[in-house]
């Protein structure tokens, strides 16, 4: 790589920090954009059901699929989530041995599993498993996974998909979304800029999913570096 390129692509990398930095720090504050804050997801709430969507795969016969690094080949910047299972009812207490199923798009905006169309045409990954995840939840309810921040396809704003399975009876099919000021700026970095900014929805409270119900739905930025991203999310059954 040239010297020119190195360092512009640092800069865009720093700004990217400090942006998703700065956002970590807004957890008391409403966006004008109507997005909720951005510890929302933390609170002692019951996390809203949404749709599995069309690439949902029951992957509970593979035992590869159980780990906790779900990349595989795919590239992206890093991103290190935190998931907690807790029981509203039971005044939040974490749940242990609970199921979490995770999957989720490429940076392209591809999923395994599936012949997608996309900005790259057409593409078969049938019988391919990257961003596919299963683990069971600890004595204080959490999973860590480590994966790459997705990218997005048209109609949708970035999400990741989750479903929660207590004695293998599923409980919770959900979603969660990250803050807008964040999709817009890792869109900007060097592995994102082939496809670029998501046009098709612009904002988490328009995208059909979130609009009703993102202050539930949105995730907490714990940190950031120009080399990642640590977010976290807790789950209310």
């Amino acid at each position: 790589m040239k010297r020119k390129e190195f360092l512009k692509n640092g800069a865009i990398l720093l700004s990217l920090g400090s942006v998703l930095n700065g956002c970590s720090k807004e957890n008391a504050v409403m966006a004008s954009s109507g997005e909720a804050a951005a510890d929302a997801g933390t609170a002692c709430n019951t996390t809203p059901s949404e749709v599995a969507g069309p690439y949902e795969i029951d992957l509970i016969k593979n035992s590869t699929i159980y780990r906790s690094d779900i990349r595989e080949d795919r590239t992206g910047l890093p991103l290190d989530l935190r998931l907690q299972v807790n029981e509203v009812n039971a005044n939040c207490a974490p749940i242990k041995n609970a199921r979490v199923d995770i999957w989720h798009c490429d940076k392209d905006g591809y999923y395994s599993g599936f012949v997608n169309d996309g900005y790259l045409g057409a593409i078969d990954n049938s019988g391919k498993t990257f961003l596919r995840g299963i683990q069971l939840t600890n004595k204080n309810g959490i999973v860590d996974f480590a994966t790459i921040f997705p990218g997005w396809y048209p109609s949708r704003i970035t999400h990741i998909h989750l479903e929660i399975f207590i004695n293998n009876v599923s409980v919770k099919t959900a979603q969660i979304a990250f803050p807008d000021k964040i999709n817009r700026k890792v869109y900007s970095s060097p592995d994102y800029l082939g496809h670029g900014q998501n046009t098709t929805v612009l904002r988490n409270i328009d995208d059909p999913v979130f609009k009703d119900s993102l202050a539930n739905e949105l995730c907490t930025i714990d940190k950031a570096s120009p080399t990642g991203i640590k977010a976290s999310f807790v789950l209310g059954i």
